[in-house]
């Protein structure tokens, strides 16, 4: 019966994230549809924030910095300020984010500015503009990886009971069946989300995610600046072509006693 163990936990998994689904269900319906503004043109700030979320957005803003030459991304890890007068919010978050000393970890720098003001009011827009998911709709998403997660560990779950040594009166055919059971309760959740309100996205509505489509459709075939940026926005900082600029993105923290020798 030390199938049974496994059994238990495989019940958990599966029902805790299914319940966290509906919960995650039911307040965004609880919240409603936004009215979509078809008219709106998206900038590049918020191209980033429906592909990628808030960090995106600071991916962004460091990497048209570094293009402009007015902000220095070393393959280190570093990120020193040349040109201290921001051109928007979000440039003078990133600013204020690296501090007074003009130079900065990209880390630390990367989750202040994804966190600021700016990027925060830019969501807020592209929420009532019907274009970004609110908080609500977000959790659907999550939901729904969690969901998989569990489907897959119950799958493991019920190969582990599957290997165990059984007494001869115990068919594994129904081991198999009680572990079905979970499984099709994860399953069918999946499903029914997809019906009700697929496509789910964490950042972008629909309505969204077709402007990020075609804002990507126009830009390919070109190679210019902007182009450039709106690669960047919507596919992250994989997609930049600088080797130097890409490894700064990388680089990992070091620890707390090295820092000083790679500043100087």
């Amino acid at each position: 019966m030390f199938w049974v163990l496994l059994l238990l936990p495989a019940w958990a998994v599966a029902g805790l994230a299914c319940l966290r689904l509906c919960l995650a269900a039911v307040r965004a319906a609880v919240a409603g549809p936004h009215a979509v503004d078809r008219e709106h043109a998206l900038t590049l700030y918020e191209a980033a924030f429906l592909a990628g979320g808030p960090r995106r957005v600071a991916d962004l803003t460091l990497v048209s910095m570094a293009r402009q030459r007015r902000l220095l991304l070393a393959h280190t890890g570093w990120a020193t300020v040349v040109d201290p007068c921001g051109r928007d919010d979000m440039e003078r978050s990133v600013i204020g984010a690296i501090g007074p000393e003009g130079q900065s970890r990209i880390a630390p720098v990367r989750a202040t500015a994804a966190s600021a003001d700016a990027v925060r009011s830019l969501a807020e827009r592209l929420v009532g503009a019907g274009l970004a998911v609110p908080d609500g709709h977000r959790g659907v998403a999550a939901g729904v990886r969690g969901v998989r997660v569990a489907a897959v560990t119950v799958c493991a779950l019920g190969v582990a009971a599957q290997a165990l040594p059984l007494p001869a009166d115990q068919p594994r055919l129904l081991i198999a069946l009680w572990f079905a059971l979970p499984l099709t309760l994860t399953l069918g959740c999946l499903a029914i989300t997809r019906m009700e309100v697929h496509p789910y996205s964490r950042w972008a509505s629909p309505a969204g995610q077709r402007l990020v489509g075609a804002l990507v459709r126009h830009a390919d075939g070109t190679a210019d600046d902007r182009a450039y940026l709106t690669s960047v926005a919507v596919r992250g900082v994989h997609a930049i072509g600088e080797p130097d600029l890409r490894a700064a993105f990388a680089h990992r923290e070091e620890h707390p006693g090295d820092s000083w020798e790679r500043r100087a």
